[in-house]
């Protein structure tokens, strides 16, 4: 989807259309979704509020509306399910779809996309970017290549060469911190990865180097998992102003666990590992784990771990403008088969 939350929110309120939009606190907030008006001015998701509207003085703060996001999700993929039952949510607002098992009869992928887009469009009143390709990577960078309300195809002919000519930051699963390595190695480009060896590759990104060198090829082999199982579980909440004693910081703590379990029941997971986030006045960011053997059993066990955590923390003199708490080493699920392909 095209800036999910903020079109949401604009097709909703007239006011807002046409005009920067964040959604997100303004008040010691950070941005979770920001209008294609917005980021003309360099206004991106998860910036602080204070950046935001330092960079878009004009830049208009709503807040989220989770539940109506949820529900606009819910309809967007009974519309994709018309079309497969091989879904593989990444978020609400994205997916990937395997179109092999093609329910509609429709026989050509690019088809496929084209169709969804009209009826999201038609639907929901929001626009929708599709990546039509032979394998996920593939198609994840195409999703990018054209938007807002774009369609990009990559047939296998034309895999490599894409691959080749675009910067590496745009790789999924190339962040910062390692877009920034490559670059004091001399790796700009798709082509430039493409030239290393594995071993050299192996050598300077340890397990993830043979990731990026079939990436640089254009070859990935990971299945659309129809139910793809979570990572971790959570939630955290940046609070109006900086915490510092412990009582207030535990209560807020309470609250947090209360909605993290919630979700962690609608997931039907059972976890391994609790983890603390902080974050402080000065925006240095830590985390404490820690884990059980077999299983954190309940809410209160939950809270009482991520409790003790925060209690390394104190005391905590700077003061803490948010706190997380997150449940990982779920339990997964089976994945689905891979499937065949369809012409693109």
């Amino acid at each position: 989807m095209d800036a999910f939350y903020a079109s949401v929110e604009q097709r909703d309120d007239p006011a807002l259309r046409g005009k920067p939009v964040a959604v997100g606190g303004m008040h010691r907030g950070v941005v979770a979704a920001a209008s294609y008006e917005a980021r003309v001015f360099g206004v991106r998701s998860a910036m602080p509020s204070a950046t935001a509207k330092r960079r878009c003085p004009d830049l208009i703060f709503v807040k989220p509306r989770f539940d109506v996001y949820r529900e606009v999700s819910r309809q967007i993929r009974g519309i994709f399910a018309d079309y497969t039952p091989h879904i593989e949510p990444l978020s609400l607002d994205e997916a990937y779809l395997d179109v092999t098992e093609d329910l509609r009869g429709i026989g050509v992928a690019t088809t496929i996309a084209e169709e969804i887009r009209a009826r999201i469009r038609s639907e929901t009143g929001l626009t929708a970017s599709a990546g039509v390709s032979y394998n996920k990577f593939l198609a994840k960078l195409a999703s990018d290549q054209n938007k807002p309300d774009g369609l990009c195809v990559v047939t296998p002919r034309q895999g490599p060469a894409f691959v080749a000519a675009l910067p590496v930051r745009r790789f999924h699963g190339v962040g910062p911190v390692t877009a920034a390595k490559m670059t004091r190695l001399g790796i700009e480009t798709g082509a430039d990865l493409r030239a290393q060896s594995l071993a050299w590759l192996e050598a300077n990104f340890g397990r993830s180097g043979a990731y990026y060198y079939r990436a640089a090829r254009g070859e990935d082999d990971r299945p659309v998992r129809a139910n793809r199982p979570y990572k971790s579980v959570g939630a955290e909440r940046t609070f109006d102003s900086d915490l510092v004693a412990e009582e207030d910081l535990t209560a807020e703590l309470a609250r947090i666990a209360g909605y993290a379990w919630t979700r962690v029941e609608r997931a039907e997971v059972r976890g391994r590992t609790v983890t603390l986030k902080a974050r402080f006045q000065d925006f240095r960011t830590v985390t404490r784990a820690h884990s059980v053997a077999g299983g954190v059993e309940d809410q209160a066990q939950f809270l009482a771990i991520g409790t003790s955590l925060l209690g390394m923390l104190l005391p905590a003199e700077k003061g803490i403008r948010l706190l997380g708490l997150t449940l990982s080493g779920l339990e997964e699920r089976e994945a689905a088969p891979p499937q065949l392909g369809l012409p693109i």
